[in-house]
């Protein structure tokens, strides 16, 4: 994996015919579990830190799906998905939220806002959002954990 960082951003290094995940994830403890499994997945992986580089890097990098937190500096993630869904080139963006953020209210925002998938850091393992990454890009079926799956987000 290429860890050097460029404006906030790292990119592994591309292979032939994989899919592209964005990161948006300001903990660095963090991104460099998830950089580290979804790059040995095979995926090309961009990270970026915040809202604004995640609008950026969308229409830039153009991922097949994005991973993103809700609480960042600047854009919140709810603002971002809000941002992506009504861009032409971004609104069909399979996009997963992975966040602290466990209230029925935020997954309903998340719902009402148009996210895929909606799924608890404290709830979940990195198997787990690996499984809904290759679920949401067709590369596999849904893992059954309770804890990933919510109500009317799919």
């Amino acid at each position: 994996m290429d860890d050097s960082r460029v404006a906030g951003q790292t990119q592994t290094t591309p292979s032939v015919g994989a899919k592209k995940v964005l990161l948006v994830e300001d903990d660095n403890n963090l991104t460099s579990i998830y950089m580290s499994r979804l790059d040995a997945e095979g995926f090309i992986v961009r990270r970026v830190a915040d809202g604004e580089q995640a609008l950026a890097a969308a229409i830039e990098f153009r991922p097949d799906l994005i991973l993103l937190d809700v609480m960042m500096p600047d854009l919140s993630g709810f603002d971002v998905l809000n941002i992506l869904r009504n861009t032409p080139e971004t609104s069909a963006t399979k996009i997963v939220m992975l966040t602290a953020r466990g209230q029925d209210s935020d997954k309903q925002r998340a719902q009402k806002l148009g996210a895929d998938d909606y799924l608890i850091k404290s709830q979940v393992v990195i198997a787990d959002v690996i499984g809904r990454v290759k679920y949401h890009l067709g590369l596999g079926q849904s893992p059954q954990s309770k804890n990933t799956a919510q109500p009317g987000v799919s």
